[in-house]
């Protein structure tokens, strides 16, 4: 393990015309790649929330047939927690508020000492230690 991916780059496989710069770098790393419980949540509901639909079957076949059958789904357990909590207090006392899913995400990672590939690097830029990649760019 050494890449844990963010929602926006798991989302990104099922458009009709995904990022190749993306699609490049997870054939790369394949054998790499982890996601975590919380991105499973988000991937979940945005599929859940959609009618049934040709578009909601698709993206249930790659949650399932895809995503849950290759890619392990790290928790988000009391080390995690842990880490989060502590994230939390430093933040706030710099009166920085990240969003609690993200603070998650980035436990996760953090944690496990893997990089956070995401789109939205800006979005986890204040978590201490925690690498980040953006795949979206050549």
């Amino acid at each position: 393990m050494k890449y844990l991916l963010d929602t926006n780059v798991l989302s990104e496989c099922v458009k009709t015309t995904p990022n190749v710069s993306l699609l490049d770098h997870l054939e790369k790393h394949t054998d790499e790649i982890v996601t975590a419980a919380p991105v499973w949540h988000e991937l979940q509901y945005g599929c859940l929330r959609l009618p049934k639909s040709r578009k909601r079957t698709l993206i249930e076949s790659f949650l399932n047939d895809v995503v849950r059958k290759t890619m392990l789904i790290l928790p988000y357990d009391d080390s995690a927690a842990e880490w989060h909590a502590a994230e939390r207090v430093r933040l706030s006392s710099k009166g920085k508020t990240p969003p609690f899913v993200e603070g998650q995400i980035a436990a996760i990672a953090r944690i496990n000492n893997l990089i956070l590939v995401t789109r939205n690097v800006e979005d986890y830029k204040t978590f201490s230690g925690l690498k980040t990649e953006n795949w979206y760019r050549v």
